[in-house]
């Protein structure tokens, strides 16, 4: 090996190391922003800020007297109207998480889940026993429908921008079609630029 070939190695051995990857696992309730994006975290605080709303307000006692059993919700469409990319799946996993969990309402599958479902119980028709097959017909219909929205607007100067996400959903009845609850939610996120210096 030449001295010159030696000296340009041992010159960019140092930026070869450095451009190595560094991976750090974090707590998934780390809220960290990268950049103005709609994020997990940003998913999952709106559902459980919405939801604790919802589940607060009045509609609630009053479907439990008027209906003589808790209220069977399902989670319908949540369109993004937004200017960017959101993975609305993730976050209606989100709002079902939240009222799963929160012991006040039941809850009944989607028409998505509910197909794979109803699959399974035609194959047990055929394959399961008397005694463990599950027949069709006893489904539990839903008693209010929740769907919603997601937009944004956005400002540029420069620079600069602010991005604002706006989430609406409501709650209908799905005998009368009366929206029982109307919630909103906004999350504005602030981003500079670093200025480009050589």
């Amino acid at each position: 090996m030449n001295g010159k070939l030696a000296l340009g190695l041992l010159v960019l051995a140092p930026l070869a190391a450095g451009c190595g990857t560094v991976v750090k696992r974090e707590s998934v309730n780390t809220v960290q922003d990268l950049n103005s994006d709609w994020n997990d975290t940003d998913s999952r605080l709106v559902a459980q800020e919405m939801i604790s709303d919802c589940l607060s307000r009045p509609w609630l006692s009053n479907a439990t007297q008027s209906e003589g059993h808790t209220p069977t919700v399902i989670v319908g469409t949540v369109h993004n109207r937004s200017n960017q990319h959101i993975d609305t799946d993730a976050f209606i996993q989100n709002l079902q998480s939240e009222l799963i969990n929160s012991g006040k309402v039941a809850f009944v599958a989607n028409r998505h889940e509910r197909g794979e479902v109803r699959e399974e119980r035609l194959d047990q028709d055929t394959n399961a026993s008397d005694s463990t097959r599950k027949a069709n017909g006893h489904e539990i219909g839903a008693d209010f429908m929740l769907d919603g929205v997601i937009n944004t607007i956005e400002q540029q100067e420069g620079g600069q921008s602010i991005i604002l996400y706006q989430t609406n959903l409501r709650l209908v009845n799905m005998e009368t079609n009366q929206i029982v609850w109307n919630g909103q939610k906004q999350i504005k996120k602030y981003q500079k630029r670093a200025a480009v210096t050589w």
